[in-house]
């Protein structure tokens, strides 16, 4: 694992960097997620072995640090991503996002459009109004949240079917899952949807087969957004099926080549 100092801010972000000759993909993982708990094995893949691969993790989430003082919201963390990439001379690179991740992917994406050689998206948010656990999240008082219901959602969570998430959302910071989930119900001007519409590189938006049927399939693909769908899998698709979301990814980046 490596880090990288944000000077700004006084906290690290720390990613692994897999080597490789091809244009870098830069992951960026969704709520209470880690790009080093998620991605690894789908890096690993040999779809994408030809690639350089950096999986981040968040501030507030995974290794990174966890500053009290930030705001946590989806586009202050595309901020300090902006610096990081400038400050990893990331000039061309492809940008992958999923769930959450996606918005702060896609408003990553405004802030360097020339950058971005292509975005791949997996169920992304691209609207206000959050998903179904920031939602959740975002009803709570903060301090109500922060005193109560983190660990309650862990042991939710441990107690079904989602011991994974739960065992990743336990190592965020609470205040980061909290304000992130704000600023997801908030949402923002240009919404996320409206700058991936706009954006000239090529888009792979990508959905797990088990989230099916899906109006937004059709409403993307008419806005030429490639599709992309990995079998034997939902939200969750990169613990569900690695395999197939690599080569889904792969597929995005070969479309429109």
């Amino acid at each position: 694992m490596q880090e990288y100092e944000l000077k700004k801010l006084n906290s690290f972000v720390r990613y692994h960097d897999f080597p490789g000759e091809g244009t870098p993909i830069l992951f960026i993982h969704g709520l209470g997620c880690a790009g080093s708990f998620d991605y690894p094995q789908v890096a690993a893949q040999p779809d994408l072995a030809d690639h350089r691969r950096i999986l981040v993790d968040l501030l507030g989430a995974g290794f990174s640090d966890k500053p009290e003082h930030f705001s946590y919201t989806v586009n202050d963390h595309a901020e300090y991503l902006l610096e990081m990439i400038s400050g990893l001379n990331l000039d061309k690179f492809i940008l992958f996002g999923h769930s959450l991740g996606g918005a702060v992917a896609l408003s990553l994406a405004d802030k360097c459009r020339e950058r971005v050689q292509k975005i791949v998206l997996s169920e992304s948010n691209l609207d206000s109004g959050g998903g179904f656990i920031s939602k959740a999240i975002a009803a709570y008082d903060m301090q109500e949240y922060i005193q109560h219901g983190w660990k309650d959602m862990i042991v939710k969570n441990q107690q079904s079917s989602n011991q994974l998430w739960a065992a990743s959302l336990s190592v965020w910071s609470p205040k980061a899952t909290y304000l992130i989930s704000k600023s997801a119900v908030e949402g923002q001007t240009p919404s996320w949807r409206e700058i991936l519409y706009t954006l000239e590189c090529p888009k792979t938006f990508i959905f797990g087969e088990n989230s099916l049927p899906d109006p937004d399939m059709q409403e993307l693909a008419n806005h030429d957004v490639h599709i992309e769908v990995v079998k034997q899998a939902g939200h969750s698709m990169a613990w569900e099926n690695p395999e197939g979301l690599a080569a889904a990814i792969r597929n995005g980046i070969l479309h429109s080549s």
